[in-house]
């Protein structure tokens, strides 16, 4: 069989990751939906409402607390051996805890044994994703050439609004069954559907040949750290954290929108289910219309520029968001909504790409993976919860909000001091994902 050329193997690559990463957000984001519209209702029966939504809301932040564990675990492998192992086994471990979710039992028939088992299998799929997405990027990113690496850090981005939609669409195809149907069996339907797409998933994955960016590193006699989270706090822990800044409104947004809102507007604001569900599936379609222009757009303007042009945009558009929000009305929730969405997804779809060029390569697996995870953790996988207790303790949105701008004013200063700090790096110049006039550099 003739070798593959260098742009057949990034085409493929880009695709893999594109495909594996939709699967595993549309296991993570049916999740965050059952957890909205169900799980406080079967898995957590005798509290009150507002008390059952609130320890749904906090299995959801298990999985993001589970997820450093798998960007260390499988960062230390994807640095060490390679990238597309990594990849393969993330995807059947996501896929087969979610499976499994879709056959547990509630509340109702094996009693505090439902809830365990609920949140050992979400820590399960956290620790998947942890591995998953770093791995996703890596091998886009360093199969591409340098000046199209931000292009295909995007494609990889393109995964969330993919499975998001894919998500949304299943719910909405169950969310028509009558109510004692939906509650009993009609919320596994998605879950269930995870193994069929796991398999596609892997069809596509096995093909793809190992970064060659890694290839070239690991030939080099001290490319491969023996342990590389030690080596990456040794040289890089500065890049850490802000990495971590960076990520955290790249990450919070999708749980504000598809977890908090979806639950806000079905319980307290009044709005029928299955008109969330609409809206959230044009705002997510809206995403991936949008991501790729801004990618392109990002070529001519500069990545740090656009970066932080939106994530400014957003702080401009929180308020009158919110307060379109709380009118109730679905067509001002669904404009409210997409000013978010579209000014946020602007500066979402070149997360990727900046992160990955942002660490050495010889730790850069263990780095993206754990910037990003612990962000994660930290910030991403609270954000339903935090929003939903401020709600409830501060007796309206305005605390809301509040939480909201500081999340995205944090995240613009990080985005441009992570800029500063990395642009003098030599594997940076040239990668796509920032230019020196954009950022000064600094020494």
């Amino acid at each position: 069989m003739p070798q593959a050329t260098p742009s057949r193997n990034a085409r493929r690559a880009t695709t893999a990751s594109f495909i594996g990463t939709a699967v595993e957000w549309y296991d993570f984001y049916i999740y965050g939906t059952a957890t909205a519209l169900v799980f406080g209702k079967l898995f957590f029966p005798g509290a009150s409402p507002a008390a059952g939504t609130l320890a749904a809301f906090a299995t959801f932040w298990v999985g993001f607390l589970a997820r450093p564990l798998g960007g260390l675990i499988f960062g230390h492998i994807g640095d060490r051996v390679g990238r597309k192992n990594v990849l393969v086994t993330t995807l059947v471990l996501m896929g087969t805890a979610t499976t499994l979710i879709g056959l547990l039992p509630t509340h109702a028939s094996i009693g505090v044994a439902a809830p365990v088992l609920l949140v050992l299998l979400r820590a399960i799929q956290g620790i998947a994703v942890g591995g998953e997405w770093g791995g996703a990027v890596l091998m886009a990113t360093e199969n591409s050439d340098r000046e199209r690496r931000g292009i295909a850090g995007m494609w990889v981005q393109q995964g969330s609004p993919a499975g998001s939609i894919l998500a949304t669409l299943v719910f909405i195809a169950v969310g028509r069954l009558p109510d004692d149907a939906f509650m009993t069996w009609g919320w596994r339907v998605p879950f269930l559907l995870s193994a069929l797409l796991v398999v596609i998933g892997l069809v596509i994955r096995l093909k793809v040949t190992e970064s060659a960016e890694f290839e070239a590193a690991k030939r080099q006699e001290d490319a491969a750290p023996k342990i590389p989270v030690v080596e990456l706090f040794r040289s890089s822990w500065p890049l850490v954290l802000l990495g971590v800044g960076a990520s955290a409104m790249g990450i919070s947004s999708a749980y504000f929108t598809n977890t908090f809102v979806l639950s806000w507007a079905t319980s307290d604001l009044g709005v029928h289910r299955g008109t969330m569900l609409n809206i959230l599936l044009v705002l997510a379609v809206m995403q991936f219309l949008w991501q790729p222009l801004a990618a392109l757009l990002a070529q001519r303007v500069g990545t740090v520029r656009l970066m932080a042009g939106a994530l400014i945009a957003n702080i401009v558009v929180a308020v009158p968001m919110f307060l379109l929000i709380a009118t109730r009305d679905s067509t001002l929730i669904g404009v409210g909504l997409a000013l978010g969405v579209l000014t946020g997804c602007s500066y979402y779809a070149l997360l990727a790409g900046f992160l990955s060029q942002a660490f050495p390569v010889k730790v850069r697996y263990t780095g993206v993976s754990l910037a990003y995870q612990l962000c994660s953790t930290i910030i991403g996988g609270s954000t339903p919860f935090v929003a939903q207790w401020l709600l409830t303790r501060g007796g309206g949105h305005w605390p809301v909000v509040g939480y909201y701008i500081t999340l995205l004013l944090l995240t613009t200063v990080c985005v441009l001091a992570l800029a500063r700090r990395s642009s003098g790096r030599p594997e940076a110049a040239g990668s796509g994902t920032r230019e020196p006039e954009d950022v000064p550099t600094v020494a």
